[in-house]
């Protein structure tokens, strides 16, 4: 069930992108941590979502020791916190960004995974705060993971990230779904439930030719209800929520509704 569900969602899910959420590895690749947040205004408390993420499986990383602090033009905002612990692997810390608009540095050390302790490993964000849109701008890169499964089930069917088809979808990802906040939202929310499995699917691809055909053909239908999205206008939240419901509706009837039919026919059938 969490496959076929996927198979619906994943052409908005091809290349996950947040606006307000940012995923980096620390310098010396231990551990990937990913920030998150809503808008941010200057004096005004905000919840930080801090996940910590397996580089490998991207699934949260339990039993971290940590600290982190934040800073604006060298003067301390928040912190540095003593070491602290967290058995989960996620955690929201409210901080207030009290100097004014510009960009704040929030920097991470990481000194312990599992209760094993490690020579201390760091990463930064740069978080803007102000009028503008509240974002994270990466100061080091995630190296790509599509050796070790962090391609996506599309582009692994596909082949190449350059692929007609899924150039087709990053178009319609970034140009229609990620123009609206419910859109934004959407991807938020499902980008944590895909990676639980998506890189296990790719990995299956790449190493068998028949089951990768498989996924090809079951991708098609969906990729011609998609294309729909090109003909209409969307300028409102109802807009992108009414007709992102109708392409799922309609997915959900040629994968569920018309196989379903069939089989109920031709148990009719053997049964008359």
């Amino acid at each position: 069930m969490k496959f076929l569900l996927a198979l619906l969602l994943i052409p908005l899910l091809i290349i996950p992108a947040f606006a307000e959420s940012q995923t980096l590895r620390t310098d010396k690749g231990a551990i990937d941590v990913n920030l998150s947040y809503d808008d941010i205004e200057p004096n005004v408390q905000t919840k930080i979502n801090i996940d910590f993420l397996n580089p490998v499986t991207q699934k949260t990383q339990e039993h971290i020791d940590y600290t982190v602090s934040v800073t604006k033009d060298g003067q301390q905002v928040f912190g540095p916190i003593p070491l602290t612990h967290t058995s989960v692997g996620t955690v929201k810390i409210p901080i207030e960004f009290n100097q004014g608009e510009g960009v704040y540095k929030m920097d991470f050390e990481i000194e312990g995974i599992l209760f094993q302790p490690l020579p201390t490993e760091t990463v930064s964000f740069d978080i803007t705060v102000g009028d503008a849109h509240a974002q994270t701008v990466p100061n080091n890169d995630v190296p790509p993971t599509e050796e070790n499964g962090g391609c996506l089930i599309a582009t692994a069917a596909y082949g190449s990230e350059m692929a007609p088809q899924i150039q087709q979808l990053r178009e319609l990802r970034d140009n229609t779904v990620l123009s609206t906040k419910s859109g934004i939202a959407f991807m938020t929310g499902f980008n944590q439930f895909y990676y639980s499995f998506s890189p296990g699917v790719a990995d299956f691809e790449r190493e068998n030719p028949v089951f990768k055909e498989m996924i090809k053909v079951g991708l098609t239908p969906m990729l011609s209800s998609l294309s729909l999205l090109n003909h209409v206008d969307i300028d409102s939240e109802q807009e992108m929520l009414g007709y992102g419901i109708s392409i799922i509706l309609l997915n959900i009837g040629m994968y569920v509704g018309i196989p379903a039919f069939g089989i109920l026919k031709l148990y009719q059938f053997r049964k008359n």
